[in-house]
């Protein structure tokens, strides 16, 4: 038993890049993965368990899927009857109350769109996910969405996968940094799974914690072999085909880049919009004097009320994107005008109802509703062009699926990974250079625009690597090279046994220097007097420094360091010496004090550097 609890050890604190560390990465991983995996099946069952019960057999209303989610229970009963409108209006609103109860009683931080929630983690809760947000957030969002509210899956399924690796690690006692990084792995591996994406899975748990362009490598391993994991468990049930259907489409006119550079500014505000409505509405339901668990219901209501007068703002959307992918130019005349219709309603409409589910405290993501609504902006824009240059013979196709990355690549601020992902979701990899090109575009159009608040601006921000970043700028900084630039101008100052205190209280009075080395007849450092020790004699008695001198001091002794040093090590003297100032002394002769170094000196120094770094 010892032995064991000696093995558990060496196991939890090895290195990653040794041998027992390369072996847990590679076991706890895919156990993440695995996990992850399961929780999007359990999840997706759920959702379709809903929508059959509420959905169709309730109101007759039977929503859109796209071709690659095939339905788990196929012998359930389908629904019989014309569809009911009215039972649509109040439906979102029943679902969204049982919703916010479960939430509210069992897992308050499983409210909203939970990715942000996981972000948080990540950065300011050491990786830590309660065991109960996991199971409470897929319940909730199964109600929410099943029962018509307009929502995506991303959410609850990054809280899954992100709360295994967390309660994994803690159970097996991890360091802080190994469970965030597990926890980062099974966010990753859940969205990879859900959306058919294992490579934009791993990348987007990488890339979502910043909102520049940025990377945690670090969790880029076990991140690709749990999302290859959870991708394998997933697809084993629902398969292993993309989740959208498109017909083929290339790129191969250079001309075609003008107009993708105008749907990129069409993109570009519209992910503003999308961003300025959910946070806005947001913001009106935290500001209303009614019970908590009512404002979900409220907002379900004014869901219904959408979805009462257009069905396509609610529940996932997937269906009307799956067929905007498959368009043509060839339908009947006319066509295109109630196309173009129906897509811009599903803009404005569903960016509505998102904000109205998610914003009001209901529980479920915004990924998806954001991929639906630039699917669909992106393909109106096509439509618009298709019918203003007949002879360019525009893809509208293309346009959708160019749009659903460009407007989530920009909006949530990960470009690379939405890049990939819609084109795994798609199977289509042909429109990788307008994908590029347009999401760069908007994404830099949009830089200040992001749908996590929990995002920080990049690595040097993280309170995690704050300290290892602070360590390697102090690191390259000699005390030499901070000395040139800090003496210039500005004289050092040493002291004698006769020197007398007022001329000591005069030069710290003129700024800067508040530690005087003491020099001995023969020259040698023998002490020090500081601002501290001046302060004792003058505050008991105003008068004495007229009269004291150096000599009747009880002198300190001294740390030092020398020129060579680097700032992380005068740092490393001025905590244990609990001192505020420190002296520096020549290389080659230790007795002879050449300048003195203080906390202040090296914030400077590193913000400097850090100036020039950026």
């Amino acid at each position: 038993m010892k032995s064991l609890s000696v093995w558990m050890r060496a196991f939890a604190n090895a290195s990653s890049d040794q041998g027992l560390g390369i072996l847990r990465t590679l076991v706890l991983s895919a156990l993440v993965g695995i996990a992850a995996g399961l929780g999007a099946v359990l999840l997706v069952s759920l959702l379709q368990l809903s929508e059959w019960f509420f959905l169709e057999r309730l109101a007759h209303f039977t929503p859109g899927v796209p071709v690659g989610e095939p339905v788990m229970f196929k012998h359930l009963p389908a629904a019989v009857g014309d569809l009911n409108r009215w039972v649509l209006l109040v439906l979102p609103m029943a679902g969204a109350l049982v919703s916010s109860m479960i939430v509210l009683k069992f897992a308050p931080e499983a409210e909203g769109h939970g990715t942000d929630a996981a972000i948080e983690a990540y950065h300011f809760r050491g990786g830590k996910v309660r065991p109960i947000v996991p199971p409470v957030k897929a319940i909730a969002t199964s109600l929410l969405i099943g029962t018509g509210g307009s929502a995506g899956c991303e959410g609850p399924i990054t809280q899954i996968g992100s709360g295994f690796g967390s309660v994994l690690a803690t159970a097996l006692k991890l360091p802080v940094s190994q469970r965030r990084v597990l926890m980062a792995a099974g966010m990753g591996a859940g969205v990879g799974a859900l959306f058919h994406a294992p490579m934009a899975g791993a990348l987007f748990a990488a890339e979502v914690l910043y909102r520049d362009l940025d990377l945690e490598y670090e969790v880029l391993v076990p991140s690709i072999i749990a999302s290859v994991s959870g991708y394998a468990v997933f697809s084993k049930v629902f398969g292993f085909h993309p989740l959208f259907e498109m017909p083929e489409n290339f790129f191969y006119r250079p001309k075609m880049l003008l107009l993708y550079i105008l749907l990129a500014v069409v993109i570009a505000f519209g992910a503003r919009f999308y961003t300025w409505c959910f946070y806005a509405v947001r913001e009106k339901f935290s500001a209303l004097r009614i019970p908590h668990v009512l404002k979900p219901a409220l907002g379900g209501l004014l869901t219904g009320i959408v979805g009462f007068f257009f069905l396509p703002a609610l529940c996932s959307g997937y269906g009307v994107i799956q067929e905007a992918l498959r368009y043509t130019s060839h339908f009947a005349p006319g066509a295109e005008k109630a196309a173009f219709l129906l897509l811009v309603g599903v803009f404005f409409l569903k960016t509505l109802t998102t904000s109205f589910s998610v914003g009001s405290g209901g529980s479920g993501g915004i990924f998806g509703p954001a991929i639906v609504v630039g699917g669909a902006l992106g393909g109106a824009v096509g439509i618009v062009f298709s019918v203003l240059l007949p002879s360019w013979d525009v893809p509208v196709g293309a346009f959708t699926l160019v749009g659903m990355v460009a407007f989530f690549g920009c909006a949530a601020k990960t470009p690379i990974s939405t890049i990939l992902m819609v084109s795994e979701m798609t199977g289509n990899y042909r429109l990788l250079v307008p994908s590029m090109w347009v999401c760069i575009i908007a994404y830099m159009l949009s830089r200040r625009v992001s749908l996590y608040r929990s995002q920080l601006p990049n690595r040097f921000e993280a309170p995690i690597h704050r300290g290892k970043m602070i360590s390697g700028v102090l690191n390259q900084v000699t005390v030499e090279q901070l000395l040139e630039g800090k003496n210039k101008g500005r004289p050092f100052r040493t002291v004698t046994y006769d020197t007398p205190l007022a001329r000591l209280v005069d030069w710290m009075a003129e700024g800067g220097q508040t530690m005087f080395p003491v020099i001995s007849d023969k020259g040698d450092m023998v002490g020090i007097v500081s601002s501290r020790d001046l302060s004792a004699v003058t505050t008991s008695d105003p008068m004495l420094r007229q009269t004291l001198m150096v000599e009747d001091l009880q002198l300190q002794e001294h740390t030092v360091v020398v020129e060579s040093d680097t700032l992380q090590t005068v740092m490393q003297s001025l905590d244990a010496e609990d001192a505020d100032d420190i002296i520096v002394v020549s290389f080659y002769d230790r007795s002879r004090p050449i300048g003195v170094v203080s906390h202040n000196d090296i914030v400077d120094a590193y913000q400097s550097e850090m100036k020039i770094a950026r």
